[in-house]
């Protein structure tokens, strides 16, 4: 993806505009009998080392800029069959709805980190009976702190997950899931932990010629016991009508105010302790968007896009860095415009492993 984004405000500044590649990655899935293979190389570290323009998003010591994923983001070895599997790799966790990659927009929602857990080292179980699948999951706790790290090793199985996804009609998945995570910003281990809750209902409703999709999700993360609590609620829809699409999103999330580096206000001090938290801002964002695509000798697929947010941020708690002190108001827009390009496969839903790999909405394979 080729994007130029235009914010009008940044974090103690004015206007910006950039100009990035983003969402640079090469995908493949090999299988042979009962085993299967689910690559990703993601190089968003040559692309974008110091981020993507994204006001609200967070994470991995990034603020209002989405932090470049690691190179290798998803190699995970699955054995088994449609009803039992175990996957074993580097990967996604059986945690929360699916990566915004491989969603409508192309700004990721400020919950990204509420709502997947991912880059773990992760060994995953998993048990199909009729329309409902139940995984567990035990992984590292710690995030990455730079695209070319690993997890730490010596901390795999201080954390774990549990999904359970059902599929009541053709067209319809839902999902209910819990996490523990430890000390998931500080990489040797003596931040607090997280625990995790994430519910959504996704649909796939062919219309004629047209197509809806839609997710809606809740979701809610609690650190150090509880004294801090994060809600998420996050609604989008997408309409697709042969070539073209349009989308909108509408999501209400809590993201920590954390202490920023002094002479880079985008990002945060890490380690991280609970004490680096400055307050919680709410961020209530409106996203619309539409894209067309076109088909370049049948092999490579070019589609340009147009996308518009507005934010709204308000003060959850805390004083000392409120919304108005970090932008000077509290209402925020962004734009962007952008080309993506691609070949091969559309891109699949990263995570889904094992029992839950290849099935879509209809339960065809």
């Amino acid at each position: 993806m080729l994007a130029v984004t235009w914010a009008d405000r940044t974090p103690f500044g004015d206007a910006r505009t950039e100009a990035k590649v983003v969402h640079p990655v090469v995908m493949a899935r090999f299988a042979r009998g009962p085993f299967r293979l689910d690559a990703t190389l993601n190089l968003e570290a040559a692309t974008m080392r110091g981020g993507e323009l994204a006001l609200g998003v967070w994470g991995e010591g990034f603020n209002d800029r989405r932090h470049p994923h690691t190179v290798a983001h998803e190699l995970i070895v699955s054995v088994g069959t449609r009803r039992w599997s175990v996957s074993v790799g580097k990967g996604f966790v059986p945690f929360g709805s699916d990566d915004p990659m491989s969603r409508p927009a192309l700004r990721y929602p400020v919950n990204h980190h509420w709502s997947q857990l991912l880059e773990r080292a992760v060994t995953a179980a998993g048990v199909r009976v009729g329309p409902a699948a139940l995984e567990a999951a035990l992984f590292n706790g710690d995030e990455p702190e730079r695209p070319g790290q690993w997890p730490a090793w010596d901390r795999f199985g201080d954390s774990w997950s549990a999904r359970l996804t059902l599929f009541p009609a053709p067209g319809l998945e839902a999902q209910v899931s819990t996490a523990d995570v430890a000390s998931p910003e500080h990489r040797p281990g003596a931040g607090p932990e997280h625990r995790k809750w994430s519910v959504s209902l996704r649909a796939e409703l062919p219309r004629g010629r047209s197509r809806v999709t839609s997710l809606v999700e809740w979701g809610r993360d609690a650190e150090l016991d509880g004294f801090f609590r994060y809600y998420t609620a996050l609604a989008e829809a997408q309409l697709e009508r042969g070539p073209a699409r349009a989308w909108t999103r509408l999501e209400r999330t809590d993201r920590p105010e954390e202490q920023r580096v002094f002479g880079d206000p985008f990002r945060s001090v890490r380690p991280h302790f609970d004490n680096s938290i400055l307050g919680i801002s709410r961020w209530n964002t409106v996203t619309v968007g539409a894209a067309r695509t076109w088909t370049w000798r049948r092999a490579v697929r070019l589609e340009p896009l147009a996308e518009v947010t507005f934010a709204r941020v308000t003060n959850v708690t805390g004083v000392v860095q409120t919304p108005e002190a970090l932008f000077g108001r509290n209402q925020l827009w962004t734009a962007s415009v952008g080309l993506r390009i691609g070949a091969g496969a559309p891109i699949h839903r990263m995570g889904r492993y094992g029992v839950l790999a290849n099935q879509d909405l209809h339960g065809h394979e």
